[in-house]
């Protein structure tokens, strides 16, 4: 795909509003046809996005942690099926289609991270102790823990689930590099040990064609590594702040990353080229694309006018001819053609 292929110049943005406090997490289904929020209000919310549907937009919410929900993520072979992560130390696993909890599990510590393992097949928790746990899917327990001795910010798998990795906060404990922990997988011994940023490596994001991963961190740094060879190819210097969040484009071309920069950046990844900047009224938490589509999720520290938090989901997205309007539904948004135009 050209880079000019994007119009990034009518990209519209809308709003939708459900939780009562901010969102922390976003992230779409398999088919690119729902999205989940997770937010400190203890909740998490589905979005049914119609391609064609007009109305209001149908979301669900999935009600039972007594405490933030911190992270989740989809089934990566089920597009029903969600799992959550909350600071009431227990992991659960939701049927979108009628909100309910269908298996839960206690661990031993409040849970910040977690990610499918692209098989489906296991989850991978973190906690606030620096402790991993590995969940078998099927029956929904614990099959490994392991407690690390540095800190460690987020965890993924890359594409072919034989590799698995740490960004960890060493630079700022022990004043080197803040480093990537690669390990394999499921052994989880270490392979590889990257030398990322001068500061802590607070995210991680794997390209969907497995060619590359980015790391975001404090230093406001993104990295984009090549996987074969384990070597940084090239660095985005366009945020200011720590870099909260970042995610790939579903063919690969575009990274956004957000911080507490008022914008979500959107670059080349081949080019490292910024090609668009969304504004944004507050620090992004979470941004996310779509797995089809040329469609970006995100969320953050919203205030409405009484300073309180506000739990407002985001999109941007391109190819509607419809007319910007304010506080459109997802479903009113996306109702103008996004499938059919990209």
């Amino acid at each position: 795909m050209a880079e000019d292929s994007v119009p990034w110049k009518t990209l519209h943005s809308r709003e939708y509003q459900g939780h009562k406090k901010k969102v922390h997490s976003v992230a779409w289904n398999c088919t690119g046809t729902k999205l989940a929020s997770g937010s400190v209000d203890q909740t998490a919310r589905v979005w049914h996005i119609e391609p064609h549907g007009h109305g209001k937009a149908k979301d669900i919410e999935l009600k039972g942690h007594t405490d933030s929900v911190d992270q989740l993520c989809w089934d990566p072979k089920h597009a029903e099926l969600i799992a959550t992560a909350s600071g009431d130390k227990t992991v659960r696993l939701w049927d979108a289609r009628s909100g309910k909890c269908s298996q839960q599990a206690e661990l031993s510590g409040e849970n910040i991270n977690i990610t499918y393992k692209p098989d489906g097949t296991h989850i991978a928790v973190g906690n606030r102790d620096d402790e991993l746990t590995i969940l078998d899917v099927r029956k929904f327990k614990s099959i490994h823990k392991r407690k690390f001795n540095y800190e460690v910010n987020e965890i993924a798998w890359n594409m072919k689930g034989d590799m698995f990795f740490l960004t960890t906060g060493n630079g700022e404990q022990f004043f080197v590099s803040s480093t990537v922990e690669v390990l394999s997988y499921p052994s989880l011994r270490p392979l590889d040990t990257l030398m990322a940023h001068t500061a802590g490596c607070y995210c991680i994001a794997i390209d969907p064609t497995g060619r590359y991963f980015a790391v975001g961190s404090a230093d406001s740094l993104v990295s984009l590594w090549d996987i074969s060879e384990m070597l940084c190819v090239r660095t985005f210097t366009k945020l200011e702040w720590p870099v909260r969040t970042i995610s790939f484009n579903h063919t690969g071309e575009y990274i956004a990353s957000a911080s507490e920069d008022l914008f979500i950046d959107i670059s080349n990844a081949q080019t490292g080229k910024t090609v668009h900047q969304i504004p944004c009224r507050a620090a992004m938490n979470s941004v996310e694309w779509n797995p089809k589509y040329n469609l970006l999720a995100y969320a953050g520290d919203d205030k409405n006018k009484y300073q309180a938090d506000e739990g407002n989901v985001f999109f941007e997205f391109s190819g509607l001819k419809v007319v910007p309007e304010r506080n459109y539904s997802i479903l009113g948004a996306l109702s103008g053609g996004l499938y059919s135009n990209l």
